[in-house]
């Protein structure tokens, strides 16, 4: 199997499957494909044999079903693009060793890699989208590719070395990392400090990546540019004639990709 990352603010990446070669995906996640690849949906794959594996991680955002692609024949290719302004990473998981990712974030493994919930907690709601705070657990034996948002910030925890985060920009750590949710301190800080309620803390030995987009950033980011009820224009669109057909359409099409990103069925 070869692989190839092509782009850098949107990447995609490419997969060249040989005869015997499998790819397990998340649903939506397929962009373009040659001829010969053929593609199977199924519930019991990525390390889900039961019903409660399954349920598990579409909890963790994985979904109920998962696609395997995998060659007819002759050597094939196979390509998944970033939905989001990004990096995608590759990492090699090994029989016993895991790593936590977050909601979203797992892009496509070859055959053997597991997928789970690794982590849920409420945060009350309007947090997170309503969802809480959720990570996914990658394990098995296989390699994985992840996405990341924006630029990716790397670092390796000394044992009990401790970083402090903000949840949204926890991308990825290995699964020797210690997390845990808490409140951020003071009562001035929560009602007016403007980043929340909550910091996420990690505790080495271990390795982090964090990103630098956030997805409630760039909501806020394209919010100005939405369609409101009302009825009135977007700024970008409209023009001097006020015509707010444009900005009907533009927050539509805005719209339906916010939609794809923070779906009800994700």
């Amino acid at each position: 199997m070869k692989t190839r990352t092509v782009g850098t603010t949107l990447p995609v990446l490419e997969v060249g499957l040989e005869q015997g070669d499998r790819i397990i995906s998340e649903p939506g996640r397929f962009s373009w494909m040659t001829r010969n690849i053929t593609l199977q949906t199924s519930a019991r794959t990525a390390g889900a044999t039961g019903f409660l594996g399954v349920v598990g991680r579409a909890l963790s955002g994985g979904g109920l079903f998962m696609n395997e692609y995998e060659t007819s024949g002759s050597p094939g290719m196979v390509a998944f693009a970033a939905k989001v302004p990004g990096s995608i990473v590759e990492v090699q998981v090994n029989s016993g060793q895991t790593y936590f990712i977050h909601r979203h974030g797992f892009l496509c493994g070859t055959q053997g890699v597991e997928l789970s919930i690794g982590f849920q907690r409420s945060l009350g709601a309007g947090i997170f989208g309503g969802d809480g705070f959720v990570l996914q657990k990658l394990g098995g034996n296989a390699r994985a590719w992840v996405e990341l948002g924006g630029e990716i910030v790397t670092y390796t925890l000394a044992p009990g070395e401790t970083l402090q985060v903000h949840p949204g920009h926890v991308g990825m750590f290995e699964g020797t990392v210690n997390f845990d949710i808490t409140m951020i301190p003071g009562l001035k800080n929560k009602l007016f400090g403007g980043d929340g309620l909550f910091i996420a803390n990690l505790t080495g030995p271990g390795q982090v990546w964090l990103q630098t987009l956030t997805m409630p950033n760039l909501a806020h980011a394209l919010e100005p540019y939405l369609a409101r009820e009302s009825g009135t224009s977007s700024p970008v669109l409209s023009g001097d004639s006020g015509n707010s057909i444009g900005g009907a359409i533009a927050g539509g099409v805005i719209g339906s990709v916010l939609g794809g990103l923070f779906g009800k069925d994700d």
